[in-house]
This record gives C-alpha cells, sequence and structure tokens, in this order.
C-alpha cells in the first residue's frame, strides 16, 4: 500500500531555503517524466524504425537513449538531495504529462526522424524554461539543466542532419500515423 504522506523531507540542501529547495525539485520532476518519456520514444523508433538507411539510424539511436537514461538518474537523485522523492512510476508520467504520445509506429527512418525531431523541440524548449526557473535559485540546478540540453541540442543535431539538405532546409516526411504534436516537455 502506497503511503499517503508527504514525500517532502523537512531538509533540502545547504544555502537553500526549505520553500526553494522544494520548488526547484519540483521543477525537476517535470523534466525526470519529459526524460523517462523521451528514452522511451527513442527506444520505441529504435524498434519500429524501417527502410534507407535503417542501420545508421537504429545504431545512433542506443548511446542516445543510454545518455537520456544517465540524465534520468542525475534528475532523479538531484531531487533527492534536495529533499523530495522523486516519481518515475509510468502512471504519474501519463497523468502529469501535458503532450501527446508519440505518433509513429512501423516506419521510415525519414518519418520517425522528423517525428523525434519534433520531440527533441519539445524537450530542449521546457529544459530551456526550467533553466531560466532555476537559475536564481539553485545554480548546481541550473547547471545540471545547461550540461543535459547541450547534449539534447547535440542529439537533435545528428537527427537533423538526415532530413537537412544542402541549403540547411529540413525536410520532414509525414506519416498518416503521427500525432499532432509528440513533443515531449511541451
Amino acid at each position: 500500500m502506497v503511503s499517503k504522506k508527504s514525500s517532502n523531507a523537512g531538509y533540502t540542501v545547504p544555502g537553500l531555503s526549505l520553500k526553494d529547495g522544494h520548488a526547484v525539485a519540483a521543477i525537476l520532476q517535470g523534466r525526470l517524466h519529459a526524460l523517462n518519456d523521451l528514452q522511451l520514444t527513442l527506444k520505441h523508433a529504435h524498434w519500429n524504425v524501417v527502410g534507407r538507411d535503417f542501420i545508421g539510424v537504429h545504431e545512433m539511436l542506443d548511446p542516445q537513449i543510454e545518455l537520456v537514461r544517465a540524465m534520468i538518474d542525475k534528475t532523479a537523485e538531484r531531487m533527492a538531495t534536495l529533499g523530495v522523492s522523486p516519481n518515475g512510476l509510468p502512471g504519474a508520467l501519463v497523468k502529469e504529462r501535458t503532450w501527446e504520445d508519440y505518433g509513429p509506429d512501423r516506419a521510415s527512418t525519414s518519418v520517425h526522424l522528423a517525428a523525434l525531431d519534433g520531440v527533441y523541440d519539445g524537450v530542449v524548449a521546457s529544459h530551456r524554461d526550467a533553466i531560466a526557473a532555476v537559475g536564481e535559485m539553485d545554480p548546481i540546478t541550473e547547471d545540471m539543466l545547461i550540461d543535459q540540453t547541450a547534449q539534447l541540442e547535440l542529439f537533435q543535431w545528428f537527427m537533423r542532419a538526415h532530413l537537412e539538405d544542402g541549403a540547411g532546409n529540413l525536410h520532414h516526411e509525414k506519416s498518416a500515423s503521427d500525432s499532432p504534436s509528440g513533443a515531449a516537455g511541451n
């Protein structure tokens, strides 16, 4: 049976007020949900990508998944350090997320990459919002989020390189199964 008691401790890190420490952790809970969703989405694309450039895209996704999983662990551990119990349960993620589920199932590399580009748009934008929100309160958490955002932006560039033409234009192929949003973290 799940306890109805608070998941917040009566402490936070030295130098932060209890209120600020728990506020930062609440912001990180949203990042934890977005990152958990992202790693599951990336694995789904890894399993379902087909067609031209299959092996390159298939093999490109696993290192991204592993690095996102490391981000998840750091985020959850930072929350615990701040005195708040991280919630990584799937039910909480689904209940609290504000974005649509990822659209494509079995689809071409260009369809998956275009859909993942949209997912990265949402995750990166919401990470940047979190950076702005925690910056004044906690530069340690801000630094962690800045590092994560830089890695996420690099991953997005890897995908966009497959979608870009020589003039720098992105070409997004759509499929009938694409969701209207699919951008984790919006």
